[in-house]
């Protein structure tokens, strides 16, 4: 959303959005509620100002972003620079987790699609984070999308958080399942915890 307010604001003209992670350097190897879930990973949208009269423009059509730290202990790093001078491990309650994002992502979902006077029968393709299989099947459910709609890598890249997407992404644009014209349905979660969602005409 940052990128895209700059470009709508004339602040810039073209914008690179970069998601990156190394979870293993903050993986505690013992703890298997967490270590086999994560992985490394990075990926970059390029975002660029166009008139609103180009042919075949893509272009953003809403952005929803939430946060609320009161569920920060949910999912954290312990530890880091501040605390204890070290790097920290990854700590998740994952059923904390599970039960926060689908309340949070189906209510922002349904944020998105009100915003623009959409139903979910016109969303060609979801793009979840990949946070796992249950959440994203059941966004799916909650969309009454089929499972062909749904763009899933998690078991290719692990999550990679911020790189999740994108990775999601280049991987359907490769294969020609995104293609011009689409409606693309994005959302995530994260620590914090902050969730959102972006609707997009690819």
């Amino acid at each position: 959303s940052v990128a895209d307010n700059a470009l709508r604001l004339g602040q810039a003209r073209t914008a690179v959005v970069i998601g990156a992670e190394t979870f293993s350097r903050i993986l505690d190897w013992d703890d298997r509620g967490t270590c086999v879930l994560f992985g490394d990973g990075a990926g970059a949208l390029v975002l660029k100002a166009v008139s609103a009269a180009s042919p075949g423009r893509r272009f953003v059509l809403s952005n929803h972003l939430h946060s609320d730290g009161r569920q920060y202990d949910i999912l954290y790093v312990d530890g880091g620079p501040s605390s204890s001078r070290g790097s920290g491990f990854l700590r998740m309650h994952g059923r904390e987790v599970f039960r926060h994002a689908v309340q949070h992502l189906s209510a922002v979902i349904d944020e998105a699609l009100e915003a623009n006077q959409l139903t979910a029968a016109e969303i060609d393709w979801l793009v979840p984070h990949q946070a796992n299989s249950r959440i994203i099947d059941a966004m799916g459910r909650k969309l009454g999308l089929s499972p062909d709609k749904i763009v899933m890598t998690i078991e290719q890249h692990a999550n990679t958080s911020a790189a999740s997407i994108p990775l999601a992404l280049e991987a359907a644009v490769d294969d020609g399942r995104i293609k011009p014209g689409h409606l693309v349905l994005m959302e995530a979660l994260g620590g914090g915890l902050s969730w959102g969602a972006s609707l997009v005409r690819w």
